[in-house]
This record gives structure tokens, C-alpha cells and sequence, in this order.
């Protein structure tokens, strides 16, 4: 660490780590948190975080605190959450997000390092700029990089001890429950990451009759019609982030698109199948936790996956056969030793 930007900082400095939205991101982003701890044990460590998302690192072992802004902010939400960070004193303010707003708040920090990756649209914001995450690592400029290890990557470039990349951690533990269920997630962001929600029915009714599992549907804010679509399983409304991983923390298994919720799953030690659509698992795999992916290969893939760029109707995740994730659940339960 010697000569590097975390070696200037006093040993219990206060950082600021800017990461405002959203579920799966925040919980890959607890890898670095955890190597920013282990490099400055006694630092003061806050994250700022939209008020949505900011539950999900209520207990994380690994940082002080969270400072909250609205969703959407207003300009006097945005000069309270400057105030708010230059109030204490940070000598590094990192930009974990990229975005406007986090550039902005970075760069109005007060803090004497305001570093980002520069590639990040508004770079101007940093006198410290990150290079690409492959550059750090070691590898080469095409090489894939997950979210996990981007995040992390900062971290070492800023001197943390470049090693292993952890695995997420949220404040809570995994604990099995009697009778065991499974929890399914049908919902995505966009309708090219939606497995469709009659292959999900089948799927809960073999998990009820082959495994013995009872299928337990999730819906988060904004996805309450997902009840209509499975009518004869219980379908949990998870509000809030207590809701959702309270609810996983007593899961056997996880089946679902890839979305948030998985990233919550992993993080909870929850074995994990995820489908994948548009999104490239290579960098949005569950990290370090016991998985399958199932996804199939197209050319086009991956995209941004607003909507398909190739064809009438998205290939990819409506390619994925329920075969193919029968067959997964069947061996990540054997593996994991579960119910079979």
C-alpha cells in the first residue's frame, strides 16, 4: 500500500463511497467494501445511497453507515446530501456509480481524493482517475470482468492488497426453515430477461412434487400484477429489502431471472439458478455462491435489453428450455446436499 492513495490517508480516515442504485449492484458492490475494511480496519466508512435501495446494507459488516437521498432528488435533496458529506470531512470520496449526480456529489465533496474510473462519462469530477478494471487486474483489454471484481478493482488501484475478490456479505444469515421451501422470482427490469411465467408455474409444481419444496413467488415494488399469474402458489410482496431478505434467508434454493433478488440470494448463501436473457452472466453471475447458470448463445448477446435489437421477440431468454433448468435444480440440490 505504500505510496498509494489509502497509504496518504490517516488511519481512521472518513470515506465516502458513492453508489446509489441498485439491488443486485449494491450487493455485488459489498466485496469492496470488505477490501477497503481489511486495508483500513479503523476508517469510517459511509455509503450514500438512494432511500429505495438503502435497506439492503442495514447491518453490512463492513461499513459505517448509509446517507440517504430521495428517488427522484431535488435540487434541495442534492445540496442537503452535500452538506450532509462534506459535514464529515472525507478525505477520499469515491464514485462507484457513474452517473451525473454521483459526479457531482464526488466532485463537491470536499474531499482531498475524488477518484472514479475514467471511463465514467463526467471524469472531470476526479483528480484521482481509476484505470479499466482488466488494467488493474491484470488482464487483457477484452477480457471479461464480473461487477464483483469491477468494484473491487477500484480498491486495489486506490492500494488496497490485490488478492482474492470476497464474496458479498449483507447483514443477515442464512437459516433453514421447516417445511422447506424454494423461493421463484418471475420478474426483471426489462421483458428480455423474463423467463415466461407459465414455464415458471410448471417449474413450482415439480418443485412441490419431485423435491419437495413449496414454491414461494417473490414480487417486488412495482410488480404486485405478478400475482395474477400464479394463482394456485403463494406469492410474498416484498416491499422492502427487510421483506425480501427475510424471506430468503430461510430459502433451501432460488430459482429466478436474473435481477436483484439473486444477487440477495447469493449473497444469503442460497444455492442459486438464474436465468439469463439479454444480460452477459459473465458479469452478473451469482458471485462466489453455489449456482447454475442456464441461459442459451446468440450472437446478439449481450445488449442493453430495453427491447430485442435482432427479432420480433426476445430469442434469447424465451429459448431457455424448462428441461434445462429441471436438470439444474436437480444438481445443485445434489451437490448442495438438499431436499431431492
Amino acid at each position: 500500500m505504500r505510496g498509494t492513495i489509502l497509504s496518504r490517508l490517516d488511519r481512521d480516515a472518513s470515506i465516502v463511497l458513492i453508489r446509489l442504485r441498485s439491488l443486485g449492484d449494491t450487493v455485488l458492490a459489498t466485496p469492496a467494501f470488505r477490501v477497503l475494511r481489511r486495508a483500513l480496519p479503523a476508517a469510517r466508512i459511509r455509503v450514500v445511497m438512494e432511500s429505495r435501495f438503502a435497506d439492503i446494507l442495514r447491518g453490512q459488516p463492513d461499513i459505517d453507515g448509509v446517507l440517504r437521498i430521495a428517488s427522484p432528488a431535488s435540487f434541495g435533496d442534492k445540496l442537503r446530501l452535500v452538506r450532509q458529506i462534506r459535514a464529515l470531512r472525507p478525505e477520499l470520496c469515491l464514485d462507484m456509480h457513474g452517473g451525473s449526480t454521483a459526479a457531482w456529489l464526488t466532485a463537491l465533496s470536499g474531499a482531498r481524493w475524488r477518484s472514479g474510473f475514467a471511463h465514467f462519462r463526467h471524469r472531470w469530477a476526479y483528480n484521482v482517475r481509476i484505470p479499466p478494471a482488466q488494467q488493474v487486474l491484470g488482464r487483457a483489454a477484452s477480457a471479461p470482468v464480473h461487477t464483483a471484481e469491477h468494484h473491487a478493482a477500484a480498491m486495489f488501484h486506490l492500494g488496497a492488497e490485490a488478492g482474492e475478490v470476497p464474496r458479498a456479505r449483507l447483514g443477515a444469515d442464512a437459516a433453514r426453515s421447516n417445511p422447506p421451501y424454494a423461493v421463484l422470482h418471475a420478474g426483471a427490469a426489462y421483458a428480455t430477461k423474463c423467463w415466461p411465467a407459465e414455464r415458471f408455474r410448471d417449474l413450482a409444481s415439480e418443485l412441490r412434487r419431485e423435491h419437495r419444496l413449496e414454491p414461494v413467488f417473490t414480487a417486488g415494488p412495482g410488480e404486485a400484477g405478478l400475482a395474477d399469474s400464479f394463482p394456485s402458489f403463494q406469492v410474498r410482496s416484498c416491499r422492502c429489502a427487510e421483506d425480501l431478505t427475510n424471506l430468503l434467508s430461510g430459502a433451501t434454493l432460488f430459482v429466478g431471472n436474473d435481477s436483484g433478488p439473486a444477487h440477495v440470494a447469493a449473497a444469503l448463501g442460497v444455492p442459486c439458478i438464474v436465468l439469463f436473457g439479454s444480460s452477459d452472466s459473465a458479469a452478473w453471475r451469482p458471485w462466489r455462491t453455489a449456482c447454475r447458470v442456464v441461459e442459451t448463445q446468440w450472437n446478439c448477446k449481450p445488449c442493453p435489453g430495453d427491447r430485442c435489437y435482432e427479432f420480433d421477440e426476445p430469442r434469447c431468454i424465451l429459448s431457455v428450455r424448462r428441461s434445462e433448468v429441471s436438470q439444474a435444480v436437480s444438481e445443485l440440490l445434489a451437490a448442495a446436499g438438499g431436499v431431492t
